[in-house]
């Protein structure tokens, strides 16, 4: 399946767009002019900025479509919608379009909470047991837990309940979610610590459902989202909401993507609305009408104000978390909102309510909540610039890396037992800290890397000569990387993949430790309690939580109840030692015979003559294991009637002096493939399922293979004469292939990462979706081929 980048590109040329940028196609196309409100007179200069900034941002973080709603007092002075809701159906984004807005969620779930306690109905500092008798988890601290410590997140419950939690795509009923809390145990006293957890809000909102005798989403509706004139929101997915759902995406790190899922969290209170930003609009003009919407109060003026207050802090404290609102400053002016992150959509809620200020900005990208808050924070920022008469801000612009400077400060970078690893994935740099968080990408702006990616904007680092890096105060030095040690063999069985398609937990091994790396971006260093008990760092989305291992009489682990959620074991690849194997669509002999009856596509252009060398004859340590010359391949059937493999010349000395380069590591290459006859490319493609058609080439296009310019291969340790073990096996058609997987252990993706260095040295480059496919970089100067071994000969 083509990646999104691919997709709208396409459509951008098949449109007649090529001489437009995408930025320009994303942004500004199709926009029906009902369906936004346009700028006022005194706000079209801080339009024209925010829109420059927005195309810009949606062009280098390939953000399909992006809302925005600035709110000055009781007015939307500008609401406007970028890019497209449904690529594939060309539907435009709008200010009306529909999003799921996360976290935002929990604003509307504490308002109602509030109507009830200014109506003295409730009371925010008794035992929630009052409200919920059968609510009971584990609680040796004797503390007991108030609506306050929930909507504050200081009830000291776990983040996700077992039931009903983020991965969980069953949707069961609040009533089941919040009931499935009581197999937990409270990680903090009540009170003590902030810990942001998702099970609480849906306590909450669980509270309004039996105090009122009316279902939360119902509930909600009537009392808060209707008042405020919200026509186009709810917490249920109702049918005229869907029609106008946008469309959203996830990504990960090695390079997947795919359509979010959008069913219904258990924990709807916490983060299951639907909402446009022309919608988040009117509330935010609620909020500065002191609680009320044209003439009608939802809250008293005091009562917002309480929410606005940092809950448990000093008397002075001016930044925290409060009701419902996270509470900080701006430019010196009190900042009140909330983000929101669910399955594809990222959304950013800010105001300036003493300046009467707000915006809302709605994506359609996983976790690129850092874009929605930074255009949030520059839309406030230049607003209250206007107000003031202030010169507005310029925004600062970085520039991609090129792909030779992207190699060239790739490496480990450290200061005593700290640093920092900087990668190159798919031609882009990125930095993860040695110790584990997330991975941030880095642009150039003249000599100083910026990190400017979808998960973080802001920051800089400056590289130095003699290969050191400065980051803030300290100077980072360019680490040896040498070969990691085996991982632990106590851990072996614990490797590996857990829990849904839509959100997988993978447990790896990095520096000698576990880790978990959760909901796609988050990478955690474990530590270790017990041989399959594991705690989360006291940092990160699962603070004070821990992992808990089953495995089976051989010792490998079937499932892991990581922070009180169940995660089965994934089966994934073809098992140990084993070939990875499709059931072709169509019986082989069947395509063989329409594959050799068929022509190669006509090719218009000078080529070189084709020049084959066999790879054998080059070197006799170059080994081969030419899978399609027997059944041991994908599809099960043989393919060459003999075990060869051939290269055109200059691919073929660069393939020698990329296996001279390894001998002094103590590792030779091991050759699968290399020239491929095209009506074999034409069989791959015909039985692979569609599903897997990434992983082999289009005939109607040529393989590079077919070109004599593609080498499939491995590294083999020169004292055994053995392959080493890699993440994935050849030909194996799962993520694990590819060359970014951050899966299994330190020591197999440090043998990756030398054949992939090795390799491009020697100019050929990795595909995308294949560690051991990699193609020299004059395939394109060859036709494509299609004579068989014995033809060749």
């Amino acid at each position: 399946m083509p990646n999104l980048r691919d997709r709208l590109t396409r459509k951008a040329r098949t449109l007649g767009l090529t001489c437009l940028t995408l930025a320009l196609f994303l942004a500004i196309s199709c926009r029906p002019g009902g369906e936004n409100v346009p700028a006022r007179p005194d706000y079209a200069e801080v339009v024209e900025l925010l829109e420059s900034v927005i195309e810009w941002q949606m062009e280098t973080k390939e953000l399909p479509a992006l809302s925005i709603a600035l709110v000055d007092d009781q007015e939307i002075v500008w609401a406007q919608g970028f890019g497209y809701a449904d690529p594939d159906e060309d539907v435009p984004a709008t200010a009306r379009t529909v999003y799921r807005v996360g976290s935002v969620s929990k604003l509307f779930t504490d308002i109602a909470v509030m109507q009830l306690v200014e109506r003295g109905d409730l009371d925010l500092d008794a035992p929630v047991t009052e409200s919920l008798p059968d609510f009971a988890p584990g609680n040796r601290f004797g503390t007991p837990i108030t609506l306050r410590q929930l909507m504050s997140h200081r009830s000291g419950l776990v983040r996700e309940p077992p039931v009903g939690n983020y991965f969980d795509d069953s949707e069961p009923s609040l009533a089941a979610t919040v009931a499935s809390l009581n197999s937990t145990e409270l990680v903090y006293e009540p009170q003590t610590r902030i810990k942001y957890s998702n099970a609480g809000i849906g306590v909450v909102g669980y509270v309004l459902e039996r105090t009122q005798g009316v279902p939360f989403a119902e509930y909600v509706k009537r009392t808060v989202i209707t008042q405020l004139g919200m026509r186009h929101s709810a917490f249920e997915p109702e049918p005229a909401l869907i029609d106008k759902l946008a469309t959203a995406y996830m990504w990960a790190y090695d390079g997947r993507e795919y359509e979010a899922p959008t069913f219904q969290l258990g924990m709807s209170p916490a983060g299951s609305m639907y909402s446009t930003v022309v919608d988040l609009g009117y509330f935010l003009s609620a909020l500065f009408a002191g609680g009320s919407r044209d003439g009608e109060r939802i809250l008293a003026p005091e009562t917002l104000d309480s929410m606005w207050t940092p809950q448990f802090a000093r008397s002075d404290a001016t930044t925290g978390v409060g009701l419902g609102f996270s509470i900080g400053e701006l430019d010196g002016q009190r900042r009140i909102g909330h983000g929101g992150a669910i399955y594809g959509f990222a959304t950013e809620l800010g105001a300036l309510p003493d300046e009467k200020l707000g915006v809302v900005v709605v994506t359609t990208m996983d976790a690129t909540n850092a874009v929605t808050d930074l255009i949030a924070d520059l839309a406030l920022d230049v607003m209250l610039a206007v107000k003031e008469g202030s010169p507005l801000p310029t925004p600062l612009r970085t520039e991609p890396l090129s792909l030779e400077r992207a190699r060239e400060l790739a490496g480990r970078y450290m200061i005593g037992d700290a640093g920092i690893d900087l990668l190159e994935w798919d031609g882009r740099l990125f930095g993860l800290l040695t110790r584990g968080g997330i991975a941030f990408e880095l642009r150039s702006r003249g000599d100083t890397l910026v990190v400017d990616g979808r998960q973080d904007q802001g920051g800089s680092i400056l590289p130095i000569a003699g290969d050191r890096l400065v980051i803030g105060r300290d100077t980072v030095t360019r680490s040896s990387l040498d070969r990691p040690a085996p991982a632990a063999e106590r851990w072996q069985g614990l490797i590996g993949e857990y829990g849904w398609d839509h959100n997988t937990l993978f447990i790896l091994e990095k520096e000698g430790q576990l880790h978990a790396l959760i909901e796609w971006f988050f990478l955690y260093p474990l530590e270790e309690v017990s041989r399959d008990v594991f705690n989360f760092p006291n940092w990160g989305l699962y603070h004070g939580e821990r992992l808990v291992f089953r495995r089976d009489a051989g010792g490998r682990a079937t499932a892991v109840e990581a922070a009180s959620v169940a995660f089965e074991r994934r089966a994934v690849g073809p098992g140990e030692g084993g070939t990875y194997e499709i059931r072709p669509v169509r019986r082989v002999e069947e395509l063989r015979s329409e594959a050799l009856a068929a022509t190669p596509p006509h090719e218009d252009g000078e080529f070189r003559e084709p020049d084959l060398v066999d790879l054998a004859a080059l070197d006799p340590t170059i080994k081969l294991d030419i899978r399609y010359a027997s059944t041991n391949n994908f599809m099960g059937a043989v393919f060459y009637q003999q075990p060869r493999a051939f290269l055109q010349r200059p691919a073929a000395e660069a393939l020698l002096r990329a296996h001279r380069t390894l001998e002094p590591y103590g590792y030779g290459v091991m050759i699968h493939d290399a020239y491929r006859p095209w009506y074999v490319t034409k069989m791959f493609w015909d039985a692979t399922p569609e599903d897997k058609k990434i992983f082999v080439a289009d005939p109607a296009r040529g393989s590079r293979h077919n070109r004599g310019c593609a080498v499939d291969l491995t590294l083999y340790d020169l004292e055994t004469g053995e392959p080493v073990e890699m993440v994935a096996t050849y030909d194996e058609m799962t993520e694990r292939s590819y060359p970014d997987y951050l899966g299994g252990t330190s020591e197999q993706r440090w043998l990756r990462a030398l054949l992939r260095d090795v390799m491009q040295g020697e100019g050929f480059g990795v595909y995308r979706y294949e560690w051991w496919h990699f193609d020299h970089r004059d395939w394109a100067a060859y036709p494509i081929l299609n004579s068989t071994f014995e033809e060749l000969e």
